[in-house]
């Protein structure tokens, strides 16, 4: 690992992964070792076959980051971000040390938790602890924890520090917690914080903008335990702080818990509540079907169920046939309609799902569709040929369809679904219709998820990237915030760019008011590092 140094600046580390991407594409051997040594793409790999990965600017980044001992270009920049505070006073300190181990919504902003670089700034700072109790807590120093007991005992339930946070909630929220070496002393300290009266249902308001650290939420509560099922997703703290005494039913903690199915399972034997805390949906989102499964097998009549919502919203998210079959087992009608009246085995072959529609047919769905609907089902599954032979004979399809089913193009481009996107297109589907979760189009979707084909398909088809969606932006918007945040793994930003400007939409040029954004159409825009490289080089301006 090469050690940076004591100042380094970001744009001196942004310039040496631009070195290292002209040399790869020079064919340079020690441009292709470093890839080899520190990329995990690269891993093994001859040069021969380096060289084929057309690797690019992040991936360089990735490898510039990974010599230096982070796990990502993005740990990296979080880091030199707050190494201008290692000559700080120590409030100042910090506060920078929270911002990095705690999430938004505890620090009032919209960043996501940095385990790593904040244990590099521990690393410069060792007695930041004893100086700040509270980070104690979040660090696992369980011997500066109990010093400052015996000084203060009250503030066993005392919030303090630069958030404001309880002991608990600072040890239990702590992203540290998924460090294997600080996991054991942050489970040690809340152990010595239960003993000693710690409340175990110790909790802050939420301060997830628009909330803030200095106005937090009125209505919802981060407590203890959601911080260790529901952020830091430790089976083992969730056990111990239940056993203490903390209510699994705190609004949050079921519902984050669900992507660790070991802190789901605990909160479920203590009694924590399905209905009403939106965790059947949310494990529809993410596929997992023992999950679902032991959620339902502790949701016997809840509304979800009786209602039909949840039945329709497992077609919408493309869930598996196991999936229909357990919600029919425990009691979801097969004949539940949505609000326009269009049964579940309808929406199912809408949604291109022929083996669910199936399933539903065997509880008892009703078997017939018109030609509409056939038509839809057909272009779905991606059957071109029996959606020309229903056209040969209603010739009006697509342009009769209603808007609710018109949407289902961005409903199947948000669901990547290009095949039957590419067949609607093919077959005159209005192209520019909005839909999905955020109101988007086709484009929208597909440039949000990083798909450049489907991307390029669309926009060779008529599609435009002023297209508009549903949080008043178009498509280059939409460009700039998934390239930001990589929404969709393995999603190519870069080549939604270059499809983009290749059919009209402008490049970028810098901005000398902001060295951070860059402007296109006159409008400031910040996007990836790889993708502003692109659009500012496709100019001549980089």
């Amino acid at each position: 690992m090469k050690p940076l140094p004591s100042r380094p600046d970001l744009d001196q580390l942004k310039k040496q992964a631009k070195e290292l991407l002209a040399e790869y594409r020079r064919g340079a051997p020690h441009a292709l070792g470093r890839f080899r040594a520190s990329l995990p793409a690269a891993a093994g790999l001859d040069d021969d076959a380096i060289a084929q990965l057309g690797l690019r600017l992040r991936d360089a980044q990735s490898c510039v980051a990974r010599e230096y001992g982070f796990q990502s270009w993005t740990e990296l920049k979080a880091f030199v971000e707050v190494v201008r505070w290692r000559d700080a006073d120590p409030d100042a300190l910090a506060r920078a040390f929270c911002d990095l181990v705690y999430a938004g919504d505890i620090t009032g902003t919209m960043n996501r938790a940095r385990p790593e670089p904040a244990t590099r700034l521990l690393s410069d700072h060792p007695h930041l602890a004893e100086r700040a109790p509270w980070i104690a807590c979040a660090t696992g120093d369980t011997a500066a924890v109990r010093r400052h007991l015996e000084v203060d005992p009250a503030s066993i339930n005392r919030p303090g520090g630069p958030l404001a946070l309880p002991p608990l909630v600072a040890a239990t929220h702590s992203s540290l917690l998924r460090i294997p070496s600080y996991r054991d002393r942050i489970r040690e300290t809340v152990d010595v914080l239960l003993a000693a009266g710690a409340d175990p249902n110790q909790s802050v308001a939420s301060r997830w903008p628009p909330a803030s650290l200095e106005a937090p939420s009125q209505q919802d509560k981060l407590s203890a335990l959601y911080g260790a099922a529901g952020q830091n997703h430790d089976p083992e703290l969730t056990e111990r702080l239940l056993a203490a005494g903390a209510d699994p039913n705190d609004n949050e903690s079921l519902y984050h818990s669900l992507e660790a199915p070991a802190c789901t399972r605990a909160l479920l034997e203590v009694g924590a509540v399905v209905t009403g805390t939106n965790a059947l949906y949310r494990c529809l989102d993410l596929d997992d079907i023992e999950t679902f499964r032991l959620l339902l097998a502790h949701a016997t009549g809840a509304k979800e169920l009786s209602d039909g919502q949840l039945l329709l919203w497992a077609i919408r998210r493309r869930r598996s046939p196991a999936h229909i079959e357990a919600l029919l087992a425990a009691g979801a009608d097969p004949a539940v309609t949505t609000r326009d009246g269009v049964s579940a085995r309808t929406q199912a072959l809408r949604y291109g799902l022929s083996d669910v529609a199936d399933v539903l047919l065997k509880a008892g769905a009703t078997a017939d569709i018109g030609d509409d609907d056939m038509f839809i089902a057909a272009c779905a599954r991606g059957d071109l040929d029996a959606a020309r032979r229903i056209k040969d004979r209603r010739p009006d399809l697509p342009k009769a369809l209603s808007e609710s089913q018109l949407r289902l193009l961005p409903e199947l481009a948000a669901a990547g679904c290009g095949t039957a996107v590419r067949a609607m297109i093919e077959l005159g589907w209005p192209i520019a219709v909005r839909g999905g979760d955020w109101n988007g189009s086709a484009l929208n979707h597909a440039v949000f998820r990083g798909d450049a084909a489907l991307a390029r398909f669309l926009l060779e088809h008529g599609a435009s990237w002023t297209e508009q969606h549903g949080f008043g932006d178009n498509v280059c918007g939409t460009l700039s915030w998934a390239s930001l945040n990589e929404p969709a793994e393995g999603g190519d930003w870069v080549g939604c760019a270059q499809a983009l400007i290749a059919s009209g939409m402008p490049t970028a040029t810098r901005n000398s008011a902001d060295p951070t954004s860059v402007l296109v159409d006159g409008k400031r825009r910040r996007f990836s590092d790889d993708v502003t490289e692109l659009l500012l080089e496709l100019d001549g301006k980089t």
